[in-house]
């Protein structure tokens, strides 16, 4: 009989209680928490719509956000260069935007020029050509992963059109209001969405692509109307290559002197390699302590924002390691090629 497949959070902490080269230092977690509760007192960071200021994307709490979420997730991964000033980026409206965001620009570019990209009829019959010319960076490269981000285009509008009526939005409202049913939709019925492993014979999971779109979700509509979701809490951090880099820098994770090295050397792990899931999932776990150590501070209420969840804390770390990316190029981070982060 094979192994029970853990969730997120139950995967993460087995990894933790596992690891061998990362360590998790309950120091380093009340230094992240301090940090938070410090910026939220300062109103530095704001538990509000995470999206709003941040992305360039159409700001409508409608039903084109669910399907352009859609898309922007399914296509959310791997966007680093071996070179830390050549990472994929894109200019839209003079202002040049790298990484995810870099992304989040080239599908807004598309649907101003009439390109119906969030469109699943559309895209379930997309060339190559068509997906490369439409997330062209800046640079004229292709985007990484091109013929990955193709083919999923293709299945999830397949997928889509077969099992939804052709919309993502009908797949949200199966959920009823559910974050883990959603979850599990994503999961069950799309396959580029199944981010698992096994380390030790044991099953884990750590859906970093799936979590992220319900949570997105729950952000732009500001927990309300399609993003409410009265189990948000089930979700998890998303863990992908740079939130270890913020949690590293602040002491929470210790990465073993071979690690480092490796790290260090710019080593190309595998996914599904031991290393890569110790570090993928132990981030996990911080976040889930970092979230237990926040509930000893007192916050004033702030009735617009959104609680301080793993959803939120992850936005900090991943939100801080942009504001600060010179001062954390020297934390390195574990490079892979895949299509799940």
């Amino acid at each position: 009989m094979s192994p029970r497949k853990m969730n997120p959070r139950e995967s993460a902490a087995f990894i933790a209680s596992v690891s061998k080269d990362v360590q998790i230092n309950p120091d380093g977690i009340r230094t992240v928490a301090a940090e938070i509760a410090r910026s939220i007192a300062s109103c530095e960071f704001e538990p509000s719509n995470m999206m709003i200021h941040s992305y360039p994307l159409p700001v409508t709490e409608d039903e084109s956000s669910i399907e352009w979420l859609f898309v922007a997730d399914a296509l959310n991964f791997s966007f680093w260069a071996a070179e830390e000033n050549a990472h994929y980026s894109v200019e839209l409206h003079g202002k040049q935007y790298t990484g995810y965001m870099a992304l989040c620009a080239a599908i807004t570019r598309a649907l101003e020029a009439g390109i119906p990209i969030t469109s699943s009829q559309y895209y379930v019959n997309i060339t190559k050509e068509e997906v490369d010319k439409i997330f062209i960076s800046s640079t004229g490269e292709s985007i990484p992963l091109l013929d990955d981000r193709w083919r999923i285009l293709q299945e999830c509008g397949k997928i889509l059109n077969a099992t939804f009526d052709g919309k993502f939005y009908n797949c949200v409202k199966q959920s009823e209001n559910s974050a883990k049913k959603l979850l599990d939709l994503i999961v069950l019925n799309f396959p580029s969405f199944r981010d698992e492993g096994i380390i030790e014979g044991e099953m884990v999971s750590f859906y970093k692509r799936a979590q992220i779109l319900v949570a997105d979700i729950w952000s732009i509509f500001k927990g309300q109307k399609l993003g409410s979701f009265s189990d948000i809490d089930s979700i998890t951090m998303f863990a992908d290559y740079r939130v270890p880099q913020t949690l590293v820098h602040f002491g929470a994770m210790i990465y073993s002197g071979r690690l480092h090295d490796l790290l260090c050397s710019n080593h190309m792990f595998l996914n599904g390699d031991r290393e890569e899931m110790e570090i993928r999932g132990c981030s996990i776990h911080s976040v889930e302590l970092i979230k237990e150590e926040l509930k000893s501070y007192a916050f004033n209420a702030m009735e617009k924002s959104l609680p301080m969840n793993s959803a939120m804390i992850d936005y900090f770390l991943w939100e801080y390691r942009r504001r600060f990316a010179q001062a954390l190029t020297k934390v390195p981070y574990h490079k892979v090629r895949c299509i799940y982060y």
